[in-house]
């Protein structure tokens, strides 16, 4: 038993380690990237090289010439759509495990999305990153240029949304202050019964999920960049209807208590 738990305490330890590990790494990446098209911009093509890691086998009797080229395309791509002054923002980084071998992320690598913005539109940048150099092995430009969103809205929008978690909490009290018998169940319908989903992204705005189920209580929130913020809600349908019972149990004892108390 004593040796279970130590290999136990050892996964939680080295998966701590490796999550710590992986968050740094993925915020030097947005600083590698911002490097990358700083020197892009300032045409210092030499230096540009430089962020590659062309000493991974992927570069393996790769043409600097030929990737010198790549990245005067790019930064054309760059500077007529956005201009040169630019802002940065990590997105989110993923390694991937797929049961299709194309959709993996290779070995040893990181693959990041970097927001960047000229103050009035925006784009995102997919770089995949070696983890051992930590330098770039590919850039790409995604096909995103929408306007910068006022975020005002988003935050409204949010807080409002907090009323259905608050809603759902309200209804696990009164469960819990109740007579009702396997409590438990009660509480796994309200976390779990919470659909179909509301959703509002900062780009495109409200839309319906009918098939999404929003667990625990009933919200879900993402800040990644523009193009990945997004509230989700699901209707309560299981605090609705416990509510109801709740009310209409209330309603019911009253009512017998009155028959009681007053003489027929």
């Amino acid at each position: 038993m004593k040796k279970i738990t130590q290999i136990f305490l050892s996964i939680i330890i080295l998966s701590i380690v490796t999550s710590c590990d992986f968050i740094r790494n993925s915020f030097t990446y947005k600083d590698k990237t911002r490097e990358l098209v700083e020197t892009m911009i300032k045409e210092d093509y030499t230096k540009s090289v430089n962020c590659f890691a062309l000493k991974h086998t992927l570069f393996k009797n790769a043409n600097i010439e030929i990737l010198k080229k790549r990245i005067t395309g790019l930064r054309g791509v760059i500077v007529k759509n956005f201009g040169t002054e630019l802002t940065f923002s990590l997105m989110k980084s993923e390694k991937r495990i797929s049961t299709v071998k194309i959709l993996d992320t290779p070995p040893n690598t990181t693959e990041a999305y970097i927001q960047f913005t000229n103050g009035k539109e925006f784009g995102v940048f997919k770089v995949l990153f070696d983890d051992v150099s930590q330098k770039i092995l590919n850039i790409e430009i995604l096909d995103v240029k929408d306007p910068v969103p006022n975020m005002v809205p988003f935050w409204i929008i949010g807080l409002l949304m907090l009323l259905i978690p608050a809603f759902n909490i309200y209804i696990i009290i009164l469960i819990r202050n109740s007579d009702l018998k396997k409590k438990w169940l009660k509480y796994l319908a309200v976390l779990a019964l919470n659909a179909p989903a509301i959703l509002y992204n900062a780009i495109g705005g409200f839309s319906i999920s009918l098939l999404k189920i929003q667990l625990l209580l009933g919200i879900s929130f993402s800040y990644m960049g523009y193009a990945y913020s997004y509230w989700a809600i699901g209707i309560p349908l299981g605090g609705i209807y416990w509510f109801w019972k709740l009310k209409l149990n209330y309603t019911n004892n009253k009512a017998n208590i009155e028959e009681d108390i007053i003489p027929a």
